[in-house]
């Protein structure tokens, strides 16, 4: 596949996988188009790119502007991820034109409130959309073949994490990209369900949970910053309140200066240097402190 450069002629485009319209606007913004979806690589704060799409622009292609896309979807790293996103959702749009899923008309009652419309994956097997979330409801029959370690006995399966029981079960029902959404999202969520089902122990790195386990045993006892404000009475230092472990509901709370080019909140927080981070107990920057 090939993609223009910074220095070609923007009236040009550059074919790709069949169906798929790779060009570069007038703003010097790389593009795609698949069908009635539009796809752009943004610019971002500090050289950083972010997947965007749209629907239904009907503009030249030469004329889409960053303010045609309405939806991000993550970071790309260059021009070569950016087009990778764009060919994987290509095909899956293609296969979930293979599924025969239907879109109905629903008012059921589910545990986000009420239906405002539902796509029917199989009888038996609906996805439900409300006002503020959603999620999957499995009859007996389906649900009874999930598996036993993500199994919901209400046969609700709600739309962030729990739907991955859903596609993991009946893996023809999805497209190979939910496939492996569902998969990254077992492993990450729900790693001792991935471990029984496939056998294999996840090391390090594989899954959110266990790391975060990982990191609490490790941190048991050190000082875990809780929450953290730039200090307006100690110039580029950061005042952090923390406690043993990172227990937001431990009794004991103190209070250290961390020098701001330093402080950062990382993956499970913060871990306080009692050595090299003073202890401090003067005037607070925090309102509850003052």
């Amino acid at each position: 596949m090939t993609t223009q450069r910074a220095h070609d002629p923007v009236h040009t485009s550059a074919p790709a996988s069949p169906g798929v319209l790779f060009a570069r606007t007038r703003e010097d913004i790389l593009v795609a188009r698949f069908g009635d979806y539009a796809f752009a690589m943004l610019p971002g704060h500090d050289g950083r790119y972010y997947f965007a799409s749209a629907w239904l622009l009907h503009k030249p292609i030469e004329e889409w502007t960053h303010t045609d896309f309405y939806s991000r979807s993550g970071e790309v790293a260059d021009e070569a991820a950016f087009c990778a996103r764009v060919e994987e959702s290509a095909e899956h749009q293609k296969q979930r034109a293979t599924l025969r899923r239907r879109e109905i008309h629903s008012t059921a009652n589910t545990p986000w409130g009420p239906s405002q419309g539902a796509t029917v994956y199989t009888d038996g097997v609906v996805c439900h959309s409300t006002g503020g979330h959603g999620g999957f409801h499995l009859d007996a029959t389906h649900s009874a073949k999930v598996h036993p370690m993500l199994h919901s006995p209400s046969g609700w399966y709600e739309e962030d994490s729990a739907w991955s029981a859903v596609a993991q079960a009946f893996p023809e029902l999805f497209t190979d990209y939910e496939r492996r959404c569902a998969d990254r999202t077992i492993r990450d969520w729900y790693p001792d369900a991935w471990e029984a089902i496939h056998k294999r122990v996840l090391e390090p790195g594989e899954s959110h949970v266990k790391d975060h386990r990982a990191f609490e045993r490790e941190h048991i006892t050190h000082w875990i910053v809780i929450s953290a404000i730039r200090s307006d009475r100690h110039s580029g230092m950061t005042e952090c309140v923390a406690t043993l472990g990172g227990d937001r509901d431990a009794a004991e709370h103190r209070r250290f200066l961390v020098p701001s080019e330093e402080y950062s909140a990382g993956r499970f927080g913060f871990v306080i240097n009692e050595a090299r981070h003073r202890l401090y107990e003067g005037p607070s920057s925090f309102l509850g402190w003052r």
